[in-house]
């Protein structure tokens, strides 16, 4: 199963990303979640919670979540507050 993340992933897109990420995880059979951030150009933190959230929800369901095609600048803002590792991310291209 794959989320693909819009463009915006900010405070104000939060409440309908959390609510997919919610469908992804009661649909995501045996595999990890994808996460695809390929497109993401505007984030806050809130895009680091969101991620974080996938996370724990996905070890909840017994399943893993890979990031992938993050930008640059979201895992400098991830190493930044120090969960860069806890991403489980595949930098972008």
């Amino acid at each position: 199963m794959a989320l693909l993340l819009p463009a915006a992933v900010t405070l104000e897109h939060a409440p309908a990303l959390l609510a997919q990420l919610g469908a992804a995880v009661e649909a995501a059979g045996p595999g990890p979640l994808v996460i695809d951030a390929a497109a993401v150009t505007e984030f806050d933190t809130s895009a680091l919670a969101l991620l974080l959230e996938a996370r724990r929800q996905g070890a909840a369901h017994g399943f893993a979540c890979e990031l992938r095609g993050a930008p640059p600048k979201l895992m400098e803002l991830a190493a930044l507050y120090g969960v860069e590792s806890m991403l489980g991310a595949t930098p972008a291209a």
